[in-house]
């Protein structure tokens, strides 16, 4: 999804018009809506401190604005094929039902997803055990890695994690 896409996504998601997210950047207010227009439709692209802005005002991550190409089911597969290449990421079968599962064997960075893929399980498993709202796990995710309690434990913890992946390992080989 390209970063116009995902502004217009945030812009709606919090009640904005185009000229109050363009004057809140510090557009001018006749043009304010026209520059954000331009944002959202491609045919302008924001520099880092433009997105940083945005992000600020949208209250999101900066990194959920500049996500992947996934506009296309081609450009969403070679996403994933990207993700397998980068961080041992596998397609597989479960009980029938295709999944996908991270080989932590394959590299630090493996390891690293996968850490990261089990806090977004945790989260989504409280969301859905009603443990938390829809609007916190939204939060969780359009503001991650800041609201990551799990990762801040990653780090605390790292051998343990490290000796629970191994652990998980020998018992799956």
């Amino acid at each position: 999804m390209a970063i116009g896409e995902r502004i217009h996504f945030f812009r709606l998601l919090r009640g904005m018009t185009q000229k109050y997210l363009g004057m809140a950047l510090g557009f001018p207010e006749k043009s304010a809506d026209v520059r954000l227009a331009q944002y959202e439709t491609g045919s302008r692209t924001p520099k880092t401190d433009l997105t940083a802005a945005l992000a600020q005002v949208l209250d999101v991550s900066p990194h959920a604005l500049s996500v992947p190409d996934i506009d296309s089911y081609a450009g969403l597969m070679h996403t994933l094929f990207t993700l397998e290449d980068n961080y041992g990421l596998k397609i597989s079968e479960i009980d029938g039902e295709v999944c996908l599962k991270v080989d932590v064997r394959k590299s630090k960075d493996a390891a690293r997803l996968h850490e990261m893929l089990c806090s977004w399980q945790q989260a989504a498993a409280m969301l859905e055990a009603g443990e938390i709202s829809k609007e916190d796990y939204d939060k969780w995710r359009y503001h991650y890695p800041e609201f990551d309690a799990t990762e801040k434990r990653a780090k605390a913890m790292s051998q343990g994690l490290s000796d629970a992946i191994t652990q998980v390992i020998n018992n799956k080989v």
